[in-house]
């Protein structure tokens, strides 16, 4: 199955300090190697967003640039609104494009690797499935 990769992911597996070791960036390279990735346009926009300095937006602008985005249509657009209803209406809150990527995924039957825990409760009310960091090794 293929896996929409969640802004919470990438900023780990792109920051300098963080180990390529560490599980979620492990993941990430893993997903990569096997052409699982996909990637949509608010999240290309967040990751790139605050980056202040240019040599370092450039670079991740770089890795990003292997991952086509997937279109995101209008029907993604009414269907996360009704993602945001049933959770609010559950008492769980979430950011548009956090149902932008729960819609994406539902409608393109792909797995969400996040690391936000906001995507746990959303599953509970939702049609998604999370991608979670495989075990390696006993």
């Amino acid at each position: 199955m293929k896996v929409l990769v969640d802004t919470s992911v990438w900023s780990l597996a792109l920051r300098r300090s963080a180990p390529i070791h560490a599980g979620p960036a492990r993941e990430l390279r893993n997903l990569i190697l096997d052409h699982r990735v996909c990637l949509i346009g608010p999240i290309r926009q967040e990751l790139l967003s605050g980056i202040r300095d240019e040599t370092q937006f450039q670079r991740v602008e770089q890795h990003l640039a292997a991952f086509p985005d997937l279109p995101v249509v209008a029907e993604d657009y009414i269907k996360a609104a009704r993602f945001f209803n049933v959770c609010q209406s559950h008492g769980i809150q979430g950011s548009n494009t956090d149902f932008l990527i729960c819609s994406v995924a539902v409608r393109n039957r792909l797995a969400i690797f996040s690391t936000d825990g906001d995507f746990m409760h959303f599953a509970k009310h939702l049609p998604i499935t999370m991608h979670h960091v495989r075990k390696t090794g006993p």
